[in-house]
């Protein structure tokens, strides 16, 4: 093995692309963490609806036996994420570190707490942080030396759970042969990168990845960066995504020499365009699909590595320009004369539902081949009309908690393009 590559299966871990032939790819079951839902805390949760569980599993087994069909493999997070715990002491140690808080908790009980998790079997401590636990299911007795435990209601959470990690787009992307570990935006999720960062730290199946990009100030998150070409990436500044962070992403990758263009693109910063792959994802090496309200307002700064650049030691070698019209501006970096677009629906209402309902947001299989939601029927007829096979998953349930194909799977071996 070549020092900073990794391997899975015989596959070498790479991607360079939104659409080289997939390989293999992470992806996460939702489980318990759903059933910790409710109408007082969706919100804060961050779904927009409460989800049938059981279909929300059946839609995403779907969904995966949709991808190992056409060759894919698919790995699991949960069932890595409990392997690691079963292999690696230092693993538990940091993941029941960042799952339990003393100062939300208070030291008596945080430490009581972690202890009895220290000795909890792998699978059993995976569905623990994964799931969350409530003061109700404190494996220990009241603790009346404990003013946290004494003043928080039974239903209260010890654990937050964690309900978006089958996103997994989000805490974790690939450049090349390198992961990046992002920092994500909102409470409700800051926890999933460290069980992300532990399992690429510690299962055998990672041996000998190196990281592309590590921020725990700047927040960044994987649904907002699009590979465009190799060597160029997009970035969308909105709800999620700082300029900061794209500035700090762009400069590791030019360190690293795994990009010479990154295309920074502000969004709305509402929910509806969360991250820029809600507005646009690629399905074949010279097509996106997008929105039509920001196809002619979407636009782009681009920062280039030039020659002289001075990496960690200088600022000498970058340039900056913009803002510039996004299409164009992609095009040109990309090499190509002109990038093809496939607008989601032929009506404003239409586009709007259809957006809404994540018709932007594919997941490439194969230049011109996607995974999309069934239920976008309008987008997923001009895709097909525009020469793209599409492979249609139901998505009703998966879907409240605003993501789809793409979001859903964060891919870790594609072929070159």
């Amino acid at each position: 093995m070549d020092e900073g590559e990794g391997r899975t299966a015989g596959v070498r871990l790479s991607v360079t692309s939104e659409v080289g032939r997939l390989r293999a790819v992470l992806l996460h079951r939702p489980g318990d963490e759903l059933r910790r839902l409710t109408p007082r805390n969706n919100d804060q949760l961050l779904f927009d609806a409460i989800p049938w569980v059981e279909r929300a599993q059946q839609e995403h087994d779907t969904f995966a036996g949709t991808l190992r069909d056409r060759g894919v493999e698919v790995l699991l997070l949960g069932a890595l994420l409990a392997e690691t715990l079963g292999v690696s002491g230092a693993a538990r140690v940091q993941g029941i570190a960042g799952a339990v808080d003393a100062r939300r908790l208070g030291h008596p009980l945080a430490e009581q707490l972690a202890a009895h998790l220290r000795g909890v079997p792998g699978p059993e401590l995976a569905n623990v942080l994964i799931a969350g636990m409530t003061f109700d299911e404190l494996p220990f007795g009241p603790d009346t030396a404990s003013l946290v435990r004494r003043m928080h209601h039974g239903g209260d959470f010890v654990i937050d759970p964690l309900p978006n990690l089958m996103f997994t787009r989000d805490s974790s992307f690939w450049v090349g042969p390198r992961v990046a570990i992002t920092a994500l935006a909102l409470p409700a999720r800051a926890r999933e990168t460290s069980l992300t960062d532990l399992i690429y730290a510690f299962h055998p199946r990672f041996l000998g990845v190196r990281r592309a990009y590590e921020s725990h100030t700047a927040p960044i998150e994987g649904g907002d960066v699009l590979l465009l070409a190799p060597g160029v990436v997009a970035v969308g500044v909105g709800e999620r995504t700082t300029p900061a962070g794209a500035e700090a992403l762009a400069r590791s990758l030019f360190d690293d020499d795994l990009a010479h263009t990154v295309l920074v693109v502000p969004i709305a910063q509402n929910r509806a365009t969360m991250h820029l792959d809600t507005v646009c994802t690629m399905v074949d090496t010279d097509a996106v699909v997008m929105y039509p309200a920001v196809r002619d307002s979407l636009t782009a700064f681009t920062i280039r590595r030039e020659e002289g650049y001075g990496g960690r030691t200088g600022d000498g070698g970058v340039s900056m320009a913009g803002p510039d019209p996004f299409l164009p501006a992609a095009a040109e970096a990309m090499g190509i004369g002109k990038l093809r677009v496939i607008d989601t629906g032929l009506d404003g209402v239409t586009a709007e539902r259809e957006q809404w309902d994540d018709g932007n947001n594919t997941l490439a299989l194969a230049p011109g081949v996607v995974v999309a939601y069934e239920r976008n029927e309008m987008t997923n007829a001009r895709l097909r009309d525009a020469g793209i096979e599409v492979l249609p998953i139901p998505g009703s349930e998966i879907g409240s908690g605003r993501g789809g194909p793409r979001c859903l799977s964060c891919p870790i071996a594609r072929d070159e393009v």
